[in-house]
């Protein structure tokens, strides 16, 4: 078994933030688990799959985040323990569900964990996710490191049941993905069997009624906050200034100020509970200083609703000059690090240090560019949706209509810039794609003539795009719909999803098939192999002339990482030196300089193309594409 599921109260062990979520669901009972794959918070369903047979849990992707949430509600109000995991996307997608459930209650713990992603390192957005415990009245708190982090979550259960509320808890990527130290305390050795108490009732309904029940508990919650072990101020009495900050704030303040040597003159007030905020502990504290300076990511939450604090009570406290976001001290997009948060505070207090020499970063850079090759991002070697947007392309020259490509979040994102040749349009929402070109496909009555063309993943098909599909068919839409089946959740981990076979702990399952699910919804279904350029090309060409509803081209090839996984290759590909013409071919170097696979490389000696053995996963595509057909691929 996996450190995370050992019983063995005292030792130390090195974990992921997210795995030591997982550790403190695990140490208070849970035994419902649910998610729908998305980074950074992939890793805490993931990890409790791993031990879920061992330690008698359900655990489950879910089809999405709404329907995840729905499955540990239920064991809530069964008496169980239950713990859903989604990044801040997905939290949109549950808050239907979410602001419900708020006025409803729970009964057994009930633990909602949301990653965000400052900077959207792997996300369509940047969002704070913080919001919606202040719209949904629900207790908050945020982790500051990995110790911290497996107790928030056990502790989040406990108050979970004490108020008969869901919790939430909310990291950000440097917590979830980072590594550190954390002691284990002693795993439960029974659990309670699950009845669901006719006697009780988990209406909404009557709102207002509910509503202000759910105002009470928020002031319970407060209370709580001010007792609670995870808030704590370190410094002098008196500070010159003083940092209040959360989550990933707190480490990048401390190592600021031990960097710095500032800790007799700058002082910290970290905050684990950031809401409802224990109003009595904050105010205690902000008598130590007339400078705040806020320290959080992403948006100014804990600043503002501190600044709300004081503003009822600045007759008492005195005039305090406020620093954070609103005042420029601290940036208000992307993600935060020890060099911003110091850059702060010497600014506001005149402590002389220099981190690193002036010239470091230059240097830095010159010395990379050295050892690393240039490489922009883009698709894996042998990704089948290179393949795609080249057929797409083609396709959309051919018919002659400037037809246009909508697509969404995934791997095949990267549609929109070089990889996919510029081909993707439009990037919203998971499914979003689909849910525009319903929009798109209705606007031929008013004279537009250029063909709809949507792109959609497999698991994003699941998760998001049949209730646009569905809609397409009833209101008469017009478009192609291009589903791009590589038989995995790639973009977040190779997570299963329902057209896998397979559930999130191993077992077998049965493949919801995305050819009947869209035939069954009124579509027109093709299925072609990406692989297979000039077949796909036509295929696509064939289907942008049919002007009359929705048609659907499934192009099946399993994700290139995975098949490398089962060693599972194609062709053998080369080069023929002899064949290959380089600068003097008149493509203008298409394969290297357009087609950009990562396994084709520019031999600079030679003046010719030259396959990456390493790289390579033998597709074989790009003896398609080259036009002086000098590279070969032969069965493996």
């Amino acid at each position: 078994m996996s450190s995370i599921g050992q019983n063995a109260p005292g030792k130390t062990v090195l974990l992921m933030g997210n795995e030591a979520i997982a550790r403190g669901a695990l140490e208070a009972g849970v035994k419902v688990c649910a998610a729908y794959p998305g980074n950074p918070s992939s890793e805490i369903i993931g990890t409790l799959a791993k031990v879920a047979g061992k330690m008698g849990l359900h655990v489950e992707w879910s089809v999405n985040e709404k329907v995840a949430l729905e499955v540990v509600a239920a064991a809530s109000f069964a008496g169980l323990r239950g713990l859903c995991a989604m990044k801040q996307n997905g939290l949109n997608v549950a808050s239907d569900f979410l602001l419900n459930l708020n006025l409803t209650g729970c009964r057994g713990g009930l633990v909602l964990v949301v990653a965000d992603d400052p900077a959207g390192v792997s996300s369509s957005n940047e969002e704070d996710s913080r919001i919606y415990a202040k719209l949904g009245d629900l207790p908050l708190l945020e982790p500051a490191h990995f110790q911290e982090a497996k107790e928030m979550a056990k502790s989040a259960f406990e108050i979970s049941e004490q108020l008969g509320l869901p919790v939430l808890i909310r990291s950000v990527t440097r917590v979830s993905h980072a590594r550190g130290n954390v002691c284990l305390n002693e795993l439960p050795q029974s659990s309670p069997k699950p009845k669901f108490d006719n006697s009780l009732r988990f209406h909404s309904l009557p709102a207002v009624m509910n509503h202000k029940l759910l105002h009470e508990k928020l002031n319970r919650a407060e209370g709580m906050a001010e007792k609670s072990p995870f808030n704590f101020y370190r410094g002098p009495e008196k500070p010159e200034l003083m940092v209040i900050t959360c989550g990933s704030g707190w480490m990048y303040s401390l190592e600021a100020m031990t960097n710095m040597n500032a800790q007799d003159r700058v002082g910290i007030l970290k905050l684990g509970t950031t809401w409802p905020l224990p109003e009595d502990f904050v105010l205690k504290h902000l008598k130590k200083a007339d400078r705040i300076l806020f320290i959080e990511e992403v948006d100014p939450f804990l600043e503002n609703n501190v600044k709300e604090i004081y503003a009822q009570s600045c007759f008492i406290l005195g005039l305090k000059s406020f620093f954070g976001k609103a005042s420029k001290h601290v940036p208000d997009v992307g993600d935060l690090n020890p060099e911003i948060v110091t850059h702060a505070i010497q600014n506001l207090i005149q402590i002389p240090y220099e981190p690193r020499p002036a010239d470091y970063a230059r240097r830095a850079r010159e010395a990379a560019a050295e050892l690393l090759p240039a490489r922009a991002l883009g698709f894996c070697a042998g990704c089948p949706h290179r393949a795609t947007y080249w057929a797409v392309k083609i396709a959309l020259a051919l018919d002659g209509r400037d037809g246009f490509v909508l697509g969404d979040i995934g791997c095949y994102s990267l549609g929109m810039g070089p990889s996919g040749f510029g081909q993707m349009k439009t990037l919203h929402a998971m499914g979003s794609g689909t849910g525009l070109a319903c929009g798109f496909g209705q606007l031929h009555q008013f004279g537009l003539e250029q063909p709809v063309v949507a792109v959609c993943g497999d698991s994003t098909f699941y998760h998001a795009a049949m209730p646009a599909l569905v809609n397409a068919y009833y209101n008469g839409s017009n478009f192609l719909l291009l589903l791009l089946d590589n038989s995995a959740t790639a973009m977040t981990g190779f997570q299963p999803h329902p057209g896998t076979g397979e559930t999130a702990t191993g077992s077998e399952a049965p493949v919801i098939d995305l050819k009947a699910i869209c035939e069954v919804f009124g579509a027109h279904v093709e299925v072609v192999d990406p692989f297979d350029v000039m077949a796909t090309v036509k295929t696509i060409l064939r289907l942008l002339q049919d002007v009359k509803g929705v048609k659907v081209l499934i192009l099946k090839r399993e994700c290139a990482l995975v098949s490398a996984k089962h060693q599972r290759r194609l062709y053998r590909v080369e080069v023929d030196r002899e064949r290959c013409l380089g600068e003097t071919c008149g493509c203008n170097r298409l394969c290297t300089r357009i087609f950009k696979c990562p396994g084709l490389m520019w031999d600079k000696a030679t003046g010719k193309a030259r396959i990456d053995e390493a790289i390579c996963t033998g597709c074989g595509v790009c003896s398609e594409i080259c036009p002086a057909s000098a590279i070969r691929k032969e069965k493996d």
